[in-house]
């Protein structure tokens, strides 16, 4: 059983570059996290020296400290980024995609 409104909103060119956009920024942060994990992992594997060395003389705190640190704060700005441009941009989107079916498309 198909709903008319459904139809109305998946045709709709908005539609497609709501999906569009969100895949792209999806797959964007994902590629982006990917790397800057995987290759801290390979960093620990194969250069496990260099994440040990201290900051300066005496200090307390390594490289690898320091860089998963940094990881950490990335990670959690990206995720700060896609919730607000998601809570933003792409709910605006949605809105005014049922907003249109739901209307019939008049506006």
């Amino acid at each position: 059983m198909k709903n008319p409104i459904y139809e109305k909103m998946r045709n709709n060119p908005k539609f497609q570059q709501l999906v569009q956009k969100r895949s792209r920024l999806a797959w964007t942060l994902s590629l982006i996290t990917l790397t800057v994990f995987y290759g801290f992992v390979m960093l620990v594997a194969f250069q496990p020296l260099t994440i040990g060395q201290a900051l300066s003389e005496g200090s307390q705190f390594t490289i690898g400290l320091v860089v998963e640190l940094a990881m950490f704060i990335g990670f959690w700005l990206m995720t700060w980024a896609y919730v607000r441009r998601a809570n933003g941009e792409f709910d605006a989107m949605t809105q005014e995609i049922v907003r249109e079916a739901t209307r019939g498309g008049q506006k």
